[in-house]
């Protein structure tokens, strides 16, 4: 039949997100019939046009590497002993401190949420499909370490280079040997000149010299250099809290199963409703809209 050779042609073509919806129109002519051609090839574009910005999301959202990659701006919580700006949250969700290459501070106590708020920033990045890159300092030292081993030392400084948001989790968790400094001076430094860091840190910027080993061959230490490069161009960021917010989600997360496949879904689904709110899926007001948007969203 003329349908499904159609269908076949679109899924040769690799156009499925259209071939599902034009089979589901084919499926459901009585919702369906009631529009006119133009309306029922707009949902056929739509649904091609948001599979594929949905896809593009999750590739860039699996390429961070986030610790939670669930984590969204609209899942932080503003307990008031957290003592978070939701404003300022707000703003930087925008990416607009991305595009004038500042940097985020984010201390607070362990368990205190630093990790899923970064990664809720790193999230918003990968909205507006900014390219983003999470790792925890103990893993990026080993990391580059190994790389000088193996004489790729220059290749993976780049490629930290060419992300535009780095998270950094447990910065300076404990106290750098002077080879060390050097190589995440060498970070920072590459990092400043483009793009933008995110630091997640249980330590007050004063007590970053001492765990940064000073150079022994030269009056000014590198603790200086790479302080220098970071807390004149950052938001400073102190996350408070009486009870950890690991202790909080304990409680919530209990009743929750297919934690893989809820956060998945949670992706699509958020994705979705940025596309709308966005203007990237074109607002109709009938109801095999709203049925195409949900079976988007499945």
């Amino acid at each position: 039949m003329i349908n499904q050779s159609t269908i076949a042609a679109l899924r040769a073509m690799k156009l499925t997100a259209m071939a599902d919806e034009l089979e589901a129109q084919f499926a459901d002519q009585t919702t369906y019939s009631q529009l006119g051609f133009e309306d029922r090839l707009g949902l056929l574009v739509d649904a091609e046009w948001n599979r594929r910005k949905s896809n593009k999301l999750l590739r860039f959202i699996r390429n961070a590497r986030f610790a939670e990659p669930g984590a969204t701006i609209e899942g932080i919580e503003y307990h008031d002993d957290r003592k978070l700006d939701k404003a300022q949250i707000l703003r930087l969700a925008s990416c607009q401190y991305i595009e004038d290459g500042h940097h985020i501070i984010l201390k607070g106590a362990s368990g205190n949420g630093k990790t899923y708020l970064s990664n809720a920033l790193g999230n918003a990045a990968c909205r507006k499909f900014k390219s983003v890159r999470y790792i925890r300092m103990p893993e990026l030292l080993d990391e580059l370490s190994v790389a000088k081993g193996c004489g790729t030392f220059r290749k993976t400084i780049k490629t930290y280079q060419k992300v535009e948001l780095l998270i950094l989790d447990e910065w300076l968790i404990r106290t750098l040997e002077p080879q060390e400094a050097y190589d995440l001076l060498e970070i920072v430094e590459t990092r400043c000149k483009e793009g933008s860091i995110i630091f997640c840190t249980q330590y007050e910027m004063e007590g970053w010299y001492e765990r940064i080993y000073p150079d022994p061959d030269n009056d000014s230490p590198i603790s200086e250099a790479i302080m220098d490069r970071i807390i004149h161009n950052a938001y400073d960021i102190r996350i408070g809290g009486k009870i950890s917010m690991r202790e909080r989600r304990s409680f919530k997360t209990s009743s929750k199963s297919g934690a893989s496949h809820g956060v998945v879904r949670q992706i699509k689904s958020t994705t979705i409703r940025h596309f709308i709110l966005t203007g990237i899926a074109e607002k109709r007001s009938n109801k095999a809209y709203y049925k195409h948007l949900i079976r988007q969203i499945k």
